[in-house]
């Protein structure tokens, strides 16, 4: 196949335009500075052509992050704050109530107490008493009691004696009569024994 000069020349002509074409993309995509462009390479934020844009959205975004706050977070917080404090409050007026409850408690225990001590002691004292009078009138009706027995001891004792002194001086009557009558070989009369032994005795 033959190729004529023309045809060739167009398509020469054609490829180096493609070729200039995709270099032009080619430089634009990787980004390097050309004619029409920004070419000053100043960090955006820093650029004192956006400044009255930037303050215009900062303006804004602080004004929505103000009515945020004063509308929806400060209240939420104020209202967990006042909850909080009224729960507090209430568990202070709980604690004080107890606390009090506590000390009337405490002081009526106290004195029952000492009224139940006070009860004691005189339940003591009137069994004390008690016991000292029941000791006193147990000793003096044994007291009694012995006393009438010694009485009656010494009564009998002194019958006894009367009978006994009467039985000896029967014995040594007719003792002496019998020694008499042994001694003397005759009779003595009773008159003159007894008065005899009455001397004797005296």
């Amino acid at each position: 196949m033959f190729v004529t000069s023309a045809y060739a020349q167009s398509t020469t002509t054609e490829g180096a335009e493609t070729h200039d074409a995709a270099a032009g993309e080619v430089h634009t995509e990787t980004g390097v500075a050309h004619e029409g462009g920004h070419g000053s390479g100043v960090f955006p934020p820093f650029d004192t052509s956006t400044f009255a844009s930037q303050l215009l959205w900062l303006a804004i975004t602080f004004g929505l992050f103000y009515l945020l706050m004063s509308k929806v977070v400060m209240p939420r917080i104020a209202g967990i704050l006042e909850t909080r404090g009224d729960t507090i409050a209430r568990d202070l007026d709980d604690a004080a109530r107890s606390k009090a409850e506590a000390d009337a408690a405490i002081a009526a225990y106290e004195q029952e107490l000492a009224a139940a001590k006070a009860k004691g002691n005189a339940i003591a004292s009137t069994a004390r008493e008690a016991a000292k009078a029941k000791a006193t009138a147990d000793r003096t009706a044994v007291e009694v009691s012995l006393n009438n027995k010694i009485s009656a001891a010494e009564a009998r004792i002194a019958d006894i004696k009367t009978k006994a002194l009467a039985d000896v001086g029967a014995i040594a009557e007719e003792t002496a009569t019998v020694v008499v009558e042994q001694l003397i070989g005759g009779k003595v009369s009773k008159a003159e024994i007894a008065s005899a032994v009455k001397a004797s005795a005296k």
